[in-house]
């Protein structure tokens, strides 16, 4: 990884998240650190964030709204779309604002990272199975090297995020996935460890051994 040609992406770590998420409060203390030491680095620190517009112009076929028409979440002119205090941008952070899951899908996120000459992604975020997953393929579609972050991931529940994780493992090609202490090791020079795509779909798994194939990505 060439720190010069690297930026962190960060996937909608937003206030309407505290609600459901397993494993937000680790997810949140690991953004904070790796974001340190990627400051620490002259990284480039980028967000992405969800937003329904309130009046349900431009709203996702089919998503939740209430009984007045309004988006149940990431609803616009609210709190729920902004970033989590702990985590929040800083002058000079760059902020995406998308209204569909991937932090690719007609934003201007790929044009931030041609102009910044960024050719790798250490990428975490929420929610792992829904925008994380799909903003790690499109990064891929665009030929960017990707660096999974993946306990600066969660979602709703154990089996979808390992099932997600195992997912991109397989087909996301030269994917490198780590812990976050492994990526701070690396991020400051140190020998680390992490686990590497050498082939498509090397990682097969079944819900009876789903668990025990996760754990391979930390050997």
């Amino acid at each position: 990884m060439r720190l010069d040609k690297t930026a962190l992406l960060l996937i909608d770590l937003q206030n309407e998240s505290q609600y459901g998420i397993q494993r937000l409060n680790e997810v949140i203390n690991n953004a904070e650190t790796i974001i340190h030491y990627c400051r620490k680095n002259h990284i480039p620190i980028i967000y992405t964030r969800q937003i329904n517009r309130s009046d349900g112009l431009g709203l996702p076929y089919n998503d939740p709204v209430d009984a007045t028409g309004k988006p149940k979440f990431y609803c616009s002119e609210t709190s729920a779309v902004e970033i989590i205090d702990a985590v929040a941008p800083k002058k000079g952070d760059l902020v995406i604002d998308k209204f569909r899951w991937s932090g690719f899908y007609e934003t201007s996120l790929d044009l931030m990272l041609k102009s910044l000459d960024v050719k790798e992604l250490i990428i975490g975020g929420l929610v792992t199975d829904g925008c994380l997953m799909t903003s790690v393929f499109d990064g891929f579609f665009k030929d960017y090297r990707i660096h999974l972050v993946k306990d600066l991931c969660s979602t709703t529940n154990e089996g979808a995020h390992m099932a997600s994780i195992l997912i991109m493992a397989n087909w996301v090609y030269g994917i490198e996935i780590y812990n976050s202490k492994e990526m701070i090791k690396r991020l400051n020079g140190f020998e680390y460890n992490s686990w590497k795509s050498e082939s498509p779909d090397s990682l097969h798994f079944t819900p009876e051994n789903m668990r025990e194939v996760f754990h391979k990505l930390d050997q």
